[in-house]
């Protein structure tokens, strides 16, 4: 029996999903629509069913690594979790991902199939995903590149679109591939019942995949082939050799591939679908009150109808409000027309030409130890609280320009500054002087809470100097 290989691509940085969704800390990595990120709903999709590999491949962001690794922990996932040495869109990662599934196959080892999943997808009937997989599953080990083209609800303008003359749950091969269409043309596909919108969901052999991109563009396979030949492993991560992924050309499986093989199958899929593509579209998905409300926080309104209102750190009032997305963080607020959500990505692409840090960062600060956040600063001096997690350290360290007092108010830390080594518990203090080498680390089993005060006359994150770090971090300044 075909083992299937869970492939999901965690690479996406979902602007239009502002100010929630960040470079840093993307859409896929939060818990948009119930109590588990989006990535823990897509690797939970599969877990436990007949032929399914027990441990799935993520294809990440270096920078989202350790979140990555966390989130999946949380869970009980077990994956391989491989790092893109660059964004290059999705079929040099998923290259990447066929190309490290078959060396570890073994050469004589019939090729597995690949079920490719984005991360940051919405499927609300998980049984009808399954019996679509399914009914593609033959298809694809003869050879085909299945898709899976939702049913569409409406005549939406932000997907694209497939065309295929299939009703039933069975793969049929595809016609025509429609760019995103405007309004009316949308309309006149629908109306054929031939069309479907391109969910992005992939199930092929991965031997099949790697031939039919290596006709249409040699020079990726090439430089994915010689990237995972040099690829190390970096404790729980395997990182593929960066120079050689550097001259892997950038392009999406569409493109690549499915737009030009004759080998593309499509599989239609109903299973209350969406990519939470935008603000307007995570209101459709999500819980409403009886006055089509989707309300998240401290929030509090009046005659208001149609909106989505997320608080996170402070209370959000509405009067009066039609159709509306208000979404407050701690440093940012977003106000727009529900219609006009689509645009937020151009507003995050001013934020960026003005270089504003807001596009990349929140407030809170998360890194493999825990997180900081920072209350507040002026010329000289920043503010932050610290939470450790249990059983974490952060790296031994040193400043060049800045000193730093710490208070805990929570749990016991134990404190190294030069050649001391001492535990500061709760109302008590320590200085940790300029060029000082330190770390902090928490001996309990509950989170430790400190408040650090820096001064000096340079604070940026980029003043350390690593001189040991459990995470593989020591070297690095950032």
């Amino acid at each position: 029996m075909t083992v299937i290989q869970p492939v999901i691509l965690s690479g996406g940085a979902g602007t239009r999903l502002w100010p929630a969704s960040r470079a840093m800390y993307p859409k896929q990595l939060l818990p948009l629509t119930g109590d588990r990120t989006m990535l823990q709903e897509t690797a939970a999709r599969l877990a436990g069913k007949s032929n399914v590999a027990g441990s799935m491949l993520v294809v990440c962001n270096e920078a989202h690594r350790f979140l990555v690794a966390e989130q999946l922990l949380e869970i009980g996932a077990k994956a391989t979790i491989v790092l893109e040495p660059e964004g290059r869109n999705t079929a040099p990662a998923v290259a990447l991902a066929a190309l490290l599934t078959l060396r570890n196959s073994g050469k004589d080892a019939e090729s597995p199939l690949l079920l490719v999943m984005p991360a940051d997808h919405v499927i609300e009937d998980v049984a009808a995903f399954v019996a679509a997989v399914k009914a593609g599953e033959q298809s694809a080990r003869d050879g085909s590149l299945v898709t899976f083209g939702i049913v569409p609800s409406h005549a939406h303008t932000g997907y694209g679109y497939i065309e295929a003359d299939v009703h039933s749950l069975e793969a049929g091969p595809i016609k025509s591939f429609v760019e995103k269409p405007d309004k009316q043309t949308a309309v006149q596909l629908l109306e054929t019942n031939r069309f479907f919108w391109n969910s992005g969901i992939f199930l092929f052999r991965a031997d099949r995949y790697l031939d039919e991109l290596d006709k249409y563009m040699p020079d990726m396979v090439d430089a994915c082939r010689k990237s995972i030949e040099g690829a190390v492993m970096d404790t729980e991560f395997v990182r593929p050799d960066a120079e050689a992924f550097k001259a892997c050309p950038s392009d999406s499986i569409d493109y690549a591939v499915m737009e030009k093989t004759s080998r593309a199958a499509m599989v239609p899929l109903a299973a209350g679908w969406s990519d939470v593509g935008s603000w307007a579209a995570l209101h459709d998905v999500s819980e409403k009150d009886a006055q089509g409300n989707s309300i998240h926080g401290d929030v509090v309104t009046h005659n208001c109808e149609g909106s989505y209102i997320s608080a996170r750190s402070r209370l959000v009032t509405a009067v009066g409000l039609k159709d509306i997305v208000i979404v407050e963080d701690k440093d940012s607020v977003l106000v727009t027309l529900k219609d006009q959500a689509q645009d937020v990505k151009q507003l995050v692409e001013e934020l960026k030409r003005q270089g504003r840090e807001e596009t990349k960062l929140h407030r809170q600060v998360f890194r493999p130890w825990g997180s900081y956040d920072s209350i507040d600063s002026e010329e000289g001096f920043q503010v932050k609280r610290l939470i450790v997690k249990p059983g974490a350290v952060l790296s031994l360290q040193k400043h060049a320009r800045r000193a730093e007092h710490w208070v805990v108010v929570k749990g016991t830390a134990r404190i190294t500054r030069n050649d001391e080594v001492f535990d500061l518990g709760v109302n008590e203090s320590t200085y940790i002087p300029i060029g000082a080498v330190h770390r902090i680390a928490n001996p309990g089993d509950e989170p430790v809470h400190i408040i650090e005060v820096q001064c000096g006359d340079y604070l940026g994150e980029d003043d350390i100097v690593r001189l040991e770090d459990k995470y593989g971090r020591q070297g690095t300044n950032t």
